[in-house]
């Protein structure tokens, strides 16, 4: 450890200096929430937020478990139970209908509720729910959704569509039975759902066109060719309907970042044809990072006077975890991380409630007695006393970096396992890792933030935001003058008018 650490007053003066902040949160801000910002970082358990702080740290040499990552600087941190109505360890889809649309659902199902059976078309209809941000939109605010997989993936589906299968990303992908049952496919519904989503930016772009149509950036790499069996190119048919409006569809980093957020009112971005690539591979000339992309976003969003909602997920720390690929995971996690700070600068606490949580977690954990510092890649310090072998700190319970040599688990000392797409050991052989069941954290901050406190249900996250903001269903307390966030409000006007009252009498 440092030298100042081996000295009671450092951990004293820190301690007491942490306790100087947490009695000024005895004033609550209780503001109404001109903005909405919920961070989603899909599969990031608390394994996944602890790494990634040792990792930030690391990154800037630091021994990096004292780091601080952004979010563990906000005020308020809850737990979220993520289980789904039919799952105990739950998927993507379930879930985001949850902290969306405030209702927990079955697994593989977005923006429908738990009478709504998987892959049934049928369930469809009188069982659709809406979202937090249609719930803004007719509010009058701005909204946007920002990710790093595709822009119609089960996190961002569930803001706008209603469908009983996360797959059914075009009709490409739809059963023909389903397409004739009347059901859409998710990219169709991202358009036609809720009119005109102000930014929708991610991944995504073969879903939007006609089946065996070649992509602009990878013209000759069939996998990459439109999906869409209606033969409709749903990019084309947007800019259509935008073209009397500042609306822009951007397709690479340098298309963005030539744009004036001033002049910019809808922007569509679709980076890549399926899910943006991993930020440790991205190439910076033609792929924004999510930093960049929330940055574009709410310069545009802001801009409403009414404020705005916005959604962003990191989702390809999830991607990570499946594959077995910590490296990857936590690099996207740290840069989920780092666009959060941004947003912080970008907008304003007194009038912002931001929402940082997960979905579900992994069956990722590090440990094995590392000293102080150790490389979240490395090794733990001891062998095992059973194989006789090193081990890595980072281990997954199920996936595939089970590897069996000559019989034995593999000796790790015999390979790079600090590559950017070492695949840790796992203790099960499965071919894609699995989520994990425990609950994961919520860490809040701005109006009403200490609303999030205490273990909660998934589905009371955008109750939460939505009382803050006074849209939905919670608009009560700032109608009147005797609940919270309409108190500041209702005083102000009151006293305009007694000094009004005063000028003129």
């Amino acid at each position: 450890c440092k030298l100042s650490e081996k000295d009671p007053s450092f951990w004293n003066k820190w301690a007491q200096s942490t306790l100087k902040n947490a009695l000024q949160l005895q004033k609550l801000n209780q503001n109404t929430a001109k903005n909405l910002i919920l961070f989603l970082g899909d599969g990031m358990g608390i394994p996944t937020v602890t790494a990634a702080r040792i990792l930030k740290g690391q990154l800037s040499g630091k021994s990096g478990e004292e780091t601080q990552l952004e979010m563990d600087k906000f005020p308020f941190v809850a737990l979220s139970k993520t289980y789904n109505t039919n799952a105990q360890v739950a998927d993507s889809a379930g879930t985001a209908t949850a902290y969306l649309c405030g209702v927990k659902a079955n697994e593989g199902t977005v923006g429908v509720n738990a009478a709504a059976t998987r892959s049934q078309c049928n369930t469809t209809q009188g069982n659709e729910v809406t979202s937090i941000l249609r719930w803004a939109k007719e509010a009058g605010k701005s909204v946007g959704i920002v990710t790093t997989t595709r822009v119609n993936h089960a996190t961002p589906s569930a803001a706008y569509a209603h469908c009983v299968d996360r797959d059914w990303y075009s009709d490409g992908e739809m059963p023909a039975e389903a397409i004739q049952a009347g059901c859409k496919d998710i990219a169709r519904q991202l358009f036609e759902n809720i009119p005109n989503i102000d930014v929708i930016m991610g991944g995504g772009r073969k879903y939007m066109f006609p089946k065996n149509q070649s992509d602009v950036e990878y013209p000759g790499d069939k996998k990459h060719f439109g999906t869409r069996k209606d033969g409709r190119n749903l990019v084309a048919e947007w800019t259509n309907r935008m073209k009397n409006k500042q609306a822009f569809y951007v397709w690479n980093r340098k298309e963005l970042m030539s744009l004036n957020p001033n002049n910019v009112d809808y922007i569509l971005g679709l980076f890549e044809p399926g899910d943006l690539l991993y930020n440790l591979e991205r190439n910076p000339d033609t792929d924004p990072s999510l930093t960049e992309m929330v940055e574009v976003a709410i310069k545009i969003l802001r801009k409403n006077p009414n404020g705005f909602y916005l959604l962003v997920e990191g989702g390809r720390i999830d991607h990570g975890h499946h594959e077995g690929k910590a490296k990857q995971a936590l690099h996207e996690a740290v840069e989920m991380d780092r666009a959060i700070g941004l947003a912080g600068l970008l907008t304003n606490i007194h009038d912002t409630m931001t929402v940082v949580t997960a979905d579900h977690s992994h069956v990722f954990s590090f440990g094995g007695y590392t000293s102080r510092g150790n490389t979240i890649f490395g090794l733990a310090p001891m062998f095992s006393d059973v194989d006789q072998k090193p081990f890595t700190a980072i281990l997954y319970g199920n996936g595939p970096g089970f590897k069996v040599v000559d019989g034995l688990r593999e000796n790790v000392s015999t390979i790079d396992y600090q590559e950017n797409n070492y695949q840790a050991q796992a203790a099960v052989p499965l071919s894609m890792e699995t989520h994990g069941g425990e609950d994961v954290a919520i860490f809040s901050k701005g109006p009403m933030a200490h609303l999030l406190h205490g273990v909660h249900e998934q589905n009371y996250i955008p109750h939460v935001m939505a009382y803050a903001a006074c849209i939905g269903q919670n608009r009560d307390h700032c109608m009147s003058s005797n609940g919270a966030s309409g108190l500041g409000p209702a005083l102000a006007s009151l006293t305009a008018l007694l000094t009004l009252n005063h000028l003129f009498c």
